[in-house]
């Protein structure tokens, strides 16, 4: 199998210097060809000097044919390669990338300038969802006096809840803090969240598990049980959107109540709970598991699906 690291992100979102700076490591050194298939050009060019040093060679990709399985197969046979880099036109959908049967992505890599994430959020966001979906790594860079970085994150983590996110500055140093003024109290006897500030409670407290165990809350949701789930649990959450209209995230986890059966798929109840982490089989590790305190029926909401801002 050959080995293929894809690299995502609109033009001049930091590509090609994520890329620069991380062929010149010395851990990603190799003794055989590495191939460099640069979808789109920017501003920044590769330094000769370093691809000759590294044994990079470099190939210029101007539209999607050269990305067809029998293309790609060419630039193998005619470099040979050890491993595969590929940084990744940002307006291209990643179905357009057809990989031979024997290239393997590794890694995937998205890179998103913060300072212009709220335009291409708001006006490309089923491309930034088809960027981040399956990425293990999310960069925002040039984060220098952005203060929307937790709304950016959690605008993020609804499309991808598995990856690990980290913001640069216009240097390159990591920015590590990126806390907001959260709308509750989270030192409250008990923490009541409401249309607004569900999502915010919900992504915060998969980013930041410690702060909320053992902590009592109350929300209103809708009941979710799953086939074959375990008799005496239920999941409630809410929906929200995170692509488009037609794409909905349920953000909900799993409660343990011993009257889980007097609910049913789709009813509305206000939960109130204490928030404990616990392995659980569907999650194939520890995450949130609510200790039901209380379940009363109630009414729809006017919005059912809620807003991550």
């Amino acid at each position: 199998m050959k080995s293929v690291f894809l690299i995502n992100g609109f033009l001049e979102s930091g590509k090609t210097e994520f890329l620069t700076f991380t062929i010149s490591q010395d851990y990603f050194q190799i003794r055989g060809t590495t191939l460099l298939l640069v979808c789109e050009q920017g501003e920044k060019e590769y330094d000769e000097e370093l691809l000759k040093k590294t044994h990079t060679v470099v190939e210029y990709i101007e539209d999607k044919e050269g990305i067809s399985a029998s293309k790609l197969i060419g630039y193998e046979m005619k470099y040979k390669p050890e491993r595969i880099l590929i940084e990744y036109n940002g307006m291209w959908q990643k179905s357009d990338l057809k990989l031979p049967w024997h290239w393997k992505i590794d890694q995937q890599v998205t890179l998103i300038d913060a300072s212009t994430f709220p335009m291409y959020f708001g006006n490309m966001r089923s491309l930034i969802n088809d960027m981040v979906n399956g990425s293990e790594l999310i960069i925002f860079n040039r984060c220098d006096g952005i203060t929307e970085l937790p709304t950016y994150k959690r605008n993020i983590m609804a499309l991808n809840r598995d990856a690990e996110i980290i913001f640069e500055d216009s240097n390159g140093e990591v920015t590590t803090t990126i806390d907001e003024e959260l709308p509750y109290d989270c030192n409250a006897d008990l923490i009541e969240l409401d249309d607004k500030t569900y999502g915010i409670w919900f992504f915060d407290m998969m980013d930041t598990p410690d702060r909320y165990e053992g902590k009592k809350v109350k929300f209103l949701g809708r009941v979710v049980k799953p086939e074959g789930f375990e008799k005496g649990h239920f999941v409630p959450g809410r929906s929200a959107m995170t692509c488009c209209a037609e794409d909905i995230a349920f953000l909900g986890f799993v409660a343990k109540w011993d009257k889980a059966d007097e609910v049913n798929n789709g009813d509305w109840v206000n939960v109130t709970g204490t928030v404990k982490h616990e392995f659980w089989k569907d999650y194939k590790g520890v995450g949130p598991v609510l200790y039901v305190d209380s379940v009363e029926k109630a009414k729809a909401p006017k919005e059912e699906v809620i807003s991550l801002v």
